[in-house]
């Protein structure tokens, strides 16, 4: 077989997995002509205050949400590595693993605009090239699903290459605020994420409020 010469890495909490996570991976695959993207639940999240729901709900949701793309690879080495685990890391090993290959690093406007607060950022700068999915400027957990107001990039001072991708107004937060509220359905869950991650997190109990 011939080795993959586009190689794409896509990284994240992954707590819950939602669409515009789905959206990102299959812009990414179609827009860079990627051979693979590998998918990366993380590990260790040292830059989030908060407590990350366990790896293997997290691996199980990404498997429901991004398993049936083609050419896409869920790829644990983040979740089993020791300590804390840094995106120049991971590139450094799919550069071993893919010598020939050109790398893409695909994140959200949020991402690249703390870009520089990463740990060893002009390395990760060095081995990918950062390709990039515009953000509405509020996506917290009280942002509305229709807002049309994207990220000002302009003064983005990093090279990087931007995805042509409809606006999408979710946030994993968004999610995990939304489920607790007694009167969301299952029906309007599935708005923010794909149907069988919102069986999962129903049938498991995941982001439900202290009782």
């Amino acid at each position: 077989m011939a080795q993959p010469r586009r190689v794409g890495m896509f990284g994240g909490a992954f707590d819950p997995p939602h669409w515009a996570h789905r959206a990102l991976a299959e812009t990414a695959l179609t827009q860079l002509g990627l051979d693979v993207l590998h998918i990366l639940p993380t590990g260790h999240a040292w830059h989030k205050s908060r407590i990350l729901s366990s790896a293997e709900d997290r691996v199980a949701m990404c498997e429901l949400a991004f398993g049936d793309l083609p050419d896409v690879r869920l790829d644990p080495r983040e979740i089993q590595r020791e300590g804390p685990s840094y995106t120049a890391d991971t590139l450094r090993e799919l550069q071993r693993e893919y010598p020939q290959a050109e790398l893409f690093l695909v994140l959200g406007a949020d991402q690249l605009l703390s870009f520089k607060s990463w740990v060893r950022w002009q390395e990760v700068l060095a081995l990918a090239t950062l390709a990039v999915a515009n953000r509405a400027t509020n996506i917290g957990a009280d942002a509305s699903l229709d807002q049309d107001l994207e990220t000002d990039l302009s003064g983005v001072d990093l090279p990087f290459e931007l995805l042509n991708m409809p606006l999408k107004n979710i946030s994993a937060s968004a999610v995990r605020a939304r489920v607790g509220q007694p009167a969301l359905s299952a029906a309007a869950l599935d708005v923010l994420v794909p149907e069988a991650v919102a069986r999962y997190i129903s049938q498991h109990h995941l982001y439900q409020p202290p009782t």
